[in-house]
């Protein structure tokens, strides 16, 4: 029987975005064994003068040893003892607060980091199987098809077959204290209680465990537990569940009681079985903190009404301020010439829904076939609706790779569903409908109406549950991970959140974009730079005005591919990789040659086009370092390179301080990622997490006290007027708050030039003024002007005053962008 489910909104949704007072700036660290927080603590009044009101921390939970991120916990209820002790957090704390400050912390709900004796919720799993008290807290298939695997866990860390290490003696016993462990290299397993006899061989003990070791390469298609993305190290946990929940924030309870957490950066919600209850219980335990969520929003989305939080964590907003500086004229002369020099096709949807299919059938194998069993018995119950195994899959794969968005949050225990839900799934069954016409489509059509809850009941909610668990991974390793380095069209747009299809936002769409932001989420953090974006804000803002200049750009990689081209063995490294390339070097430039050879080697393995971190092609991977490391002892052409930078750099830097400065003073929190107040060029992990040179950005900070204007713009190189920028707006900002936090208005300019002006005003009393597309602009802005509002304004960098009718060549003389205060007593 059908049964229509309802549509509901609870009636407290909209008060929950207004609860706790928002911070004014945020100021992003990461921590590890190489930043702790003694170091954190000597930072706390750079950041004060800085201006920023939080310091926003990367988990600081106990991570496995060595972890330079924390996103892998492997006991939530210690500190990460790397970074100090709690002694250290409380002088932290109390810094922080000394000054009026605040500590924003990320927390990590969906998984833990796992492998390791670090892990006693894991290692008592593998000791005592379905037995352990912790077998609920992990998401394990116990009744796994494979008969081998039943009542056991996968361990794929083997560098062969189980039998081929067997017969060459690579696993050992080893006794410690009071337990016995099954070694191999540097791994250990625990030896079950009662299954340790003298007189049996390692092969027959290893067969009395509650685990199965395995092949590295078997993880992806006979895992047994939900795991993060595809990373078998890390595996999710249940904390749907309370008593799961209880247990993972225990220690996080009592540090919001002790007044030490003024906010939280919630990792991953998507991955959760049902993130609006998780956020619910997490509010409920911190009514006064502000939280976002790192929510990755497809183009067409918007975050869910009754997620009682603040907002995301910037994705949105930074691809929305990104592709304001793209020059959309230019697309088609741009994927002209990138289809002509690679030979690569610029349908992007259709890419991606390609390489969505190509993760599943790789990377998902595990998680489509759980999927596939549960549909077996539900079209076992409809005598009509019958359909082989092999249909399921295929049908659920087709369907996973046509959804439009990362997931949907149909609650099927409360017979609650969105219209944009509804929408996306009918969009999906339809998409793989057109897709793959040879299917049945009475089977999509079935698939559909079981997500949409037509169907109810246990096995048809627990599918609901797992399908939507299983989109979010699969449109972030077949986008994010996989399109982002086969689209290279135009490198800027493959960033999180992002459509590489989506050539440039025009000063109305960001409008509407902001003014959304204000209306329903107006203390939603701004983002720019991130530990998770593919390239910083300041590579972006440079290769954007690639843009503007399609001929000279084309003509520049046509020279440099030719005097390259020798580097080639058997036409490797393929074109497709070289425009990446040549695209990475002008962004990032100048880089180190151990830099570039890290990036294209990842690049290279995400593209999943001649090799990837599974099944390496040797070949392909010794001719790309050969062609780079060839590039690089040019002389000539790294001449060259050099120079066509060089004839970037000041337009760039004017990208830069306008975006900063827009992210700075449009609605929301703005948040400044570690050594990005100055010029960065970092590329993607691990490269943007490397040591950050405080020192020198304290130093510059210190100038500018005493240099004027001009002489700031003097110290361009080093990104003083960048730090400068900063600690002006939110100067500024602490001064005005009201305006701030009043309405948002567009202003648009009028002349030749208009269409290089972004505009707009805070409240009553603040304006930001700032120019776009300067490469095309020449510095010529002919009648261009702006009208302003009544009143006196000053400019705050440059101290001049004005009213009426502003022309933009003499707002611009000074500094490159403007941020106007209508002229009252501060």
């Amino acid at each position: 029987m059908e049964i229509p489910p309802k549509s509901f909104m609870p009636a407290d949704a909209k008060s929950i975005h207004s609860v706790p007072k928002p911070p004014r700036a945020t100021y992003r660290l990461q921590f590890n064994e190489h930043f702790r927080l003694v170091d954190a603590l000597a930072l706390v009044p750079y950041l004060h003068e800085l201006g920023v009101s939080h310091l926003y921390a990367s988990p600081l939970f106990k991570a496995r040893a060595h972890s330079v991120h924390g996103y892998d916990v492997c006991d939530f209820s210690l500190l990460n003892p790397e970074i100090g002790t709690e002694a250290d957090l409380e002088k932290l704390v109390n810094a922080l607060h000394e000054r009026k400050m605040g500590l924003v912390l990320d927390i990590v709900p969906n998984h833990m980091g796992i492998g390791t004796r670090e892990n006693l919720w894991w290692w008592d799993v593998l000791k005592n199987g379905r037995a352990s008290r912790f077998a609920g807290h992990f998401d394990i298939n116990w009744e796994s098809p494979d008969p081998k695997l039943r009542g056991k866990v996968l361990i794929p860390v083997l560098a062969e077959d189980l039998q081929r290490i067997l017969e060459k003696n690579e696993l050992s016993l080893r006794v410690d204290g009071s337990d016995q462990l099954i070694c191999y290299h540097e791994h250990e397993f625990p030896v079950s209680s009662g299954s340790s006899r003298p007189d049996l061989s390692i092969k027959e003990l290893l067969e009395r465990q509650n685990y199965l070791l395995a092949d590295y390469r078997e993880g992806d298609a006979k895992l047994n537990y939900r795991r993060f993305f595809a990373v078998s190290t890390l595996a999710a946990i249940r904390i749907e569940s309370e008593a799961v929940f209880g247990d993972a924030h225990s220690l996080l309870r009592e540090w919001i009681s002790r007044g030490w957490i003024d906010g939280l950066r919630v990792d991953h919600p998507d991955g959760l079985r049902d993130p609006e209850k998780y956020l619910r219980r997490l509010r409920a335990g911190a009514p006064d903190l502000w939280i976002v969520v790192e929510k990755i929003l497809q183009p067409q989305e918007k975050l869910p009404d009754d997620w009682p939080v603040q907002g995301t964590v910037g994705y949105d907003f930074l691809n929305e301020v990104n592709g304001l500086f793209v020059q959309s004229e230019n697309e088609k002369a741009l994927t002209d010439f990138y289809s002509e020099f690679t030979g690569e096709p610029a349908d992007t949807g259709g890419s991606v829904r390609g390489m969505k299919t190509t993760v599943l059938q790789t990377l998902f194998v595990t998680e489509v076939g759980r999927l596939a069993d549960l549909l077996v018995r539900i079209t076992a119950r409809y005598a009509h609706q019958r359909f082989s195994r092999e249909q399921l899959r295929e049908a659920l794969t087709e369907l996973a790779a046509s959804f439009p968005v990362y997931r949907t949050y149909v609650r099927a225990d409360e017979n609650f569903i969105s219209e944009d839900d509804s929408s996306f799934i009918k969009q999906a069954v339809a998409g793989a409908k057109k897709s793959q016409p040879e299917h049945l489509p009475e089977l999509l059509d079935f698939l559909g109406r079981l997500l949409l809850m037509h169907f109810r009941g246990d096995l048809e909610n627990e599918f609901i549950a797992r399908f939507q668990q299983l989109t979010g991974p699969v449109m972030a390793k077949g986008l994010e991970d996989t399109a982002f380095y086969c689209l290279n069209r135009f490198a800027s747009l493959n960033e999180v959140g992002g459509d590489p299809g989506k050539f440039g936002v025009s000063a109305r769409e960001f409008h509407k974009c902001c003014g959304d932001r204000q209306r329903h989420w107006p203390h939603s953090m701004l983002a720019s730079s991130t530990h998770d974006t593919k390239r910083s804000e300041d590579v972006r803002a440079r290769l954007n005005l690639l843009s503007e200049i399609p001929g000279e750009w084309s003509k520049a990689v046509l020279r440099w591919a030719r005097s390259n081209e020798h580097l080639c063995k058997k036409n490797f490294p393929d074109r497709n990789a070289q425009y990446l390339f040549f695209q990475t070097l002008v962004g990032a430039w100048p880089i180190s040659l151990e830099r570039i050879l890290a990036y294209m080697e990842k690049a290279s393995r995400e593209a999943k086009q001649h090799t990837d971190w599974n099944d390496r092609n040797p070949e392909y991977e010794d001719a790309l370092k050969s062609f780079v490391t060839g590039v690089f002892a040019d002389k000539n052409c790294v001449r060259d390179i050099g120079e066509f930078v060089s004839s970037l750099a000041g337009a760039a830097q004017v990208n830069s301080l306008a975006q900063t400065l827009v992210k700075l003073t449009a609605p929301g929190v703005p948040d400044i990622y570690q050594g990005n107040e100055t010029w960065d060029f970092s590329l993607v992990d691990p490269d943007n997490r490397r040591p950050v040179d405080f020192k020198l950005r304290r130093e510059l900070l210190a100038k500018t006290e005493n240099l004027s204007v001009p002489e700031i713009l003097k110290y361009g190189e080093e990104g003083l007027p960048k730090i400068w920028l900063i600690q002006k707006v939110l100067r500024l900002r602490g001064r005005r708050e009201i305006h701030f936090n009043g309405n948002y208005e567009p202003l648009y300019a009028r002349g030749a030039k208009a269409g290089h002006v972004i505009a707009f005003m805070r409240g009553s009393g603040v304006i930001t003024i700032v120019p776009r597309f300067i490469l095309q602009l020449k510095n010529d802005w002919m009648d261009t002007a702006l009208e302003l509002p009544r009143g006196d304004w000053r400019n705050e960098f440059t101290g001049q005053l004005f009213k009426g009718v502003l022309d933009m060549h003499s707002l611009f003389q000074g500094f490159p962008v403007a941020l106007l205060a209508r002229k009252e007593n501060d």
